[in-house]
Order: C-alpha cells, then structure tokens, then sequence
C-alpha cells in the first residue's frame, strides 16, 4: 500500500456509531468497514442494527449492531461493554443519534421537547465519550467524532432546542480537544448542510423546497454518502494533526451571499 493511501487505512480499529441504522450514520458506518475497521452499528432497534449489519457482512466487511438508546444510561453502558467483548477496544466513537422534536417559536416550546432534544444530541454524546475515554486513554490514543450542523453555526427560526444542542456540540468538541489532546485522544466535529434523510424530510419533502435549494450554491442537498468521506478522514491518520476542528459540508450555503436568480 503506497505512503498516502496508508493513511486512509483503518485496519485493526474498532469503530462505534450511534445513529447508523439509515442516512449519514448508515454511510459513515460503511465507510469505516470498507476502509477496514470493525464497525459497531447502533441505534434503538435491535432489528434495525441487525440488519444493517448483516448487510456489511455479506459485503465481506466486519461488522456486528447492538441496540442503543443514546438517551439511556444503562444502554450506553451495554454499548461499550458488548463492543469490548467483541472486539477488546475502541478506537472511534462517531456520535450521530440525533432528534428534532419540536419546530416553533421558542415562547411556545415544551419543556418536554426541549429537554429530549438536548438529551440526545449533547447530554448523550458527552456521556458515551466519558465511557470511551478511558479505553482510548489505556490504549494510548483515540478519535470521537461528533454530528452537528450547520444549524448549530447560525441562528434559524423555529429550530432554537436544534440549534442549541448542534451549538454545544462544537464547543464540547473544542473542551473535550483542549483537555485530551495530551492523551493522543483527537475530537472534531463535522457540520452537515441540508442532507437527504429521514430526519430532515419535513424540508425535502416540501412543494417549495425547489426555491429553498436557490440558497445553495451547488443547487441541491447532499445526499448521506457524502458526509461518509469527512468521517473516513477524520478517523484515520491522514488527520493525526487535527483536533478541536468544525469541518463544513454544506453546499457552500454559509458562504453565499443572498441569492435569487
């Protein structure tokens, strides 16, 4: 294998990602397996996992799926334990399980809504890293990648609980970065535009998202394979000097100016 393609390689690494039964955890999953890690596959349903990882497997990729509900402790602790059982260590961990419960004015959001909504897309992602971070610690390095969005780099109305959440995404990226860097332990962040999966279907599957995709550059969403590559990278060593980074992926909409031809 040539220099720089090596660096790609993630033979021999164990990778966890939540959220990976369909979208942009399903190919960044992929991705990892076909780049040679072991890949852990998780989110609520057992069935769900199961079958995506079986779907690898027949791929020749080695990979198993243990159900998780991020916002459980006592299924985030099962998912560490049964990945070291399999595999004896992790290497990665990509924290992609996410929810948008509620879209309105923030006077009228439900304390329920809002306090789901930070339970699984911040509270989760901190506490499944703590259970990580010692084993990358014992095992003399790491990598956690954390899924925000672009909705967590600017204000939009009626998504304030989203925003807040994907917004402390990057900065428990940049605290984890500051205080595991000393432990060879990497943390970055990758911020999605607007993709096409179930989650962001309520935009997609509008009559005027055609005028909505005028504010992008590229003139279209992106489809789920293409926040693969970012994870890939991020995971391996053709990033071993980068820690506490905000990579975009977003059509170019944070950089456009107002556009309406």
């Amino acid at each position: 294998m040539s220099r720089i393609k090596k660096l790609f390689d993630l033979s021999g690494k164990v990778a966890i990602i939540t959220g990976a039964s369909k979208g942009i955890g399903e190919s960044m999953a992929r991705g990892m397996a076909e780049h040679g890690a072991s890949v852990v596959v998780s989110s609520r349903k057992q069935e769900a996992v199961d079958a995506v990882a079986t779907t690898f497997q027949e791929d020749g990729l080695e990979a198993i799926g243990v159900e998780c509900h991020v916002a459980k402790e006592d299924h985030r602790i099962n998912l560490v334990n049964k990945t070291l059982e399999k595999y004896g260590r992790i290497d990665i961990l990509i924290n992609n399980a996410g929810t948008n419960p509620y879209f309105g004015p923030i006077q009228n959001m439900p304390q329920e809504a809002y306090q789901k909504t930070m339970d699984i897309n911040l509270n989760a992602p901190m506490e499944l890293s703590k259970l990580c971070y010692p084993e990358m610690k014992k095992q003399g390095g790491g990598c956690v990648i954390h899924i925000s969005s672009i909705e967590g780099l600017h204000a939009t109305a009626y998504f304030a609980a989203y925003n807040l959440s994907k917004a402390g995404l990057v900065m428990l990226a940049q605290n984890q970065a500051a205080e595991w860097g000393p432990d060879n332990i990497r943390v970055n962040v990758i911020c999605p535009g607007l993709v096409k999966t179930k989650l962001s279907k309520a935009l997609w599957d509008n009559p005027n998202h055609e005028k909505a995709l005028k504010g992008i550059p590229l003139r279209r969403m992106a489809m789920p394979d293409e926040m693969a590559g970012l994870a890939v990278f991020l995971a391996s060593e053709a990033s071993s000097y980068m820690t506490g980074s905000v990579l975009v992926n977003d059509g170019g909409i944070l950089h456009a100016p107002i556009m309406t031809a």
